[in-house]
């Protein structure tokens, strides 16, 4: 397969028109193809109404199926929820923990995998956090150090959100499976920019957001569970679309759907199946390995320009690691103001721990990170 033209995919996006987006691990932005494709469905859907809708097996599949090649799992070991944190509430609460056992969180983690597991505390049971080091190397050997006997959860990010850094998931995986523990993924900087084969990490279950650098619909996530580990989980919840036969609604059944579909408690939202859905076909007409490699070439060309321009970057302690997300900083200057600055210049970034945090895409091209990096420079004067 020859390599795209990246010309071309960043015409394919309008956002370009008007600005340099470079917060696409917080939300990205959308194809014009996709745009079009959902013009088309709500054309049709206006139409006809309900009888110009796919079903709701076609919806589901349509993007289970490419996040199933994705991931190395398969589609009905994923379900489609809302969100990061609602999966790991489904998790959390799931879960038979005794008092005494330990959860253990990662030093700094976004909210999303820390207020699930809160509750936990009020019935005995400890949540504690690894410390997330200067490397994938230095977290490794803290998290080594920090498991316990009684850990029965590692629930981490497989990038952090501030830094950039990736997380040895195969490291992780094996650890926890050798002593017996679960081991759950906030994947949502990270699939889509990173390799991620959940069976290969031995991941228990992982949840990630659909519109970071999966380019989908804000609002939606997806959820994949290992089957040995959903076949353990209690079910609180029970809701209309969770029960085997959950379109005949009377009599009323008992029997809990056996797949992910179970977490799917009622009527979808069709419309953000059917975006996710083309988005992934989209990057898979890409093809992911060349997607993966030329985020990180762009993220590159932008970590030598700020360091030439007299930047300090995380990414400079696990350099070795490729990672999206460059987390920048210069001496002396204000990171939220440089990142106002930015923004006014057109050029959109986010500040994280007081650090310049910048996360191109396919869309964006080599002149765009040149600017990015000239405007920087001159801010930081």
């Amino acid at each position: 397969m020859s390599p795209p033209d990246w010309r071309a995919v960043a015409a394919d996006f309008p956002i370009n028109a008007d600005r340099i987006w470079l917060n696409n691990c917080g939300i990205s932005a959308m194809p014009g193809p996709v745009r079009d494709a959902m013009k088309a469905h709500f054309d049709a859907f206006a139409q006809g109404g309900i009888l110009a809708m796919p079903s709701e097996q076609a919806a589901h599949d349509g993007a289970r199926e490419p996040l199933a090649r994705l991931l190395g799992c398969v589609p009905d070991e994923l379900v489609l929820c809302h969100n990061t944190n609602e999966a790991m509430l489904f998790l959390s609460h799931g879960l038979d923990l005794a008092p005494g056992d330990r959860v253990l969180l990662l030093e700094n983690e976004y909210p999303s995998n820390v207020y699930p597991w809160e509750h936990w505390r009020g019935r005995g049971v400890d949540v504690d956090f690894a410390p997330l080091g200067r490397s994938p190397e230095e977290f490794l050997a803290g998290l080594k150090a920090t498991l316990t006997e009684r850990t029965r959860v590692v629930s981490v990010s497989a990038v952090h959100w501030c830094t950039g850094m990736p997380l040895p998931l195969l490291e992780i995986g094996q650890l926890c499976a050798a002593r017996g523990i679960d081991f759950f993924v906030d994947g949502a900087q990270g699939v889509g920019m990173l390799p991620i084969d959940v069976r290969a990490a031995e991941i228990s279950a992982m949840g990630f957001s659909a519109w970071k650098w999966l380019l989908g619909p804000i609002g939606l996530a997806g959820f994949y569970v290992a089957p040995e580990v959903l076949r353990r989980l209690r079910f609180p919840w029970k809701g209309t679309g969770s029960v085997v036969d959950d379109h005949a609604y009377l009599p009323y059944r008992d029997t809990i759907k056996p797949s992910t579909d179970r977490y799917v408690l009622s009527t979808p939202n069709f419309n953000d199946w059917l975006h996710f859905g083309s988005s992934l076909r989209y990057l898979e007409s890409l093809g992911m390995a060349a997607v993966r490699a030329r985020i990180a070439e762009l993220a590159n060309r932008l970590a030598d320009g700020l360091r030439a321009a007299g930047f300090q970057l995380t990414r400079d302690a696990f350099a070795s690691h490729a990672t999206g997300i460059i987390a920048a900083e210069k001496p002396g200057h204000d990171s939220a103001r440089l990142v106002a600055e930015l923004a006014a210049a057109g050029i959109i970034g986010a500040e994280r721990l007081g650090r310049i945090r910048l996360a191109p895409h396919v869309f964006i091209l080599e002149s765009q990170i040149d600017r990015t990096v000239e405007t920087l420079a001159r801010l930081a004067r």
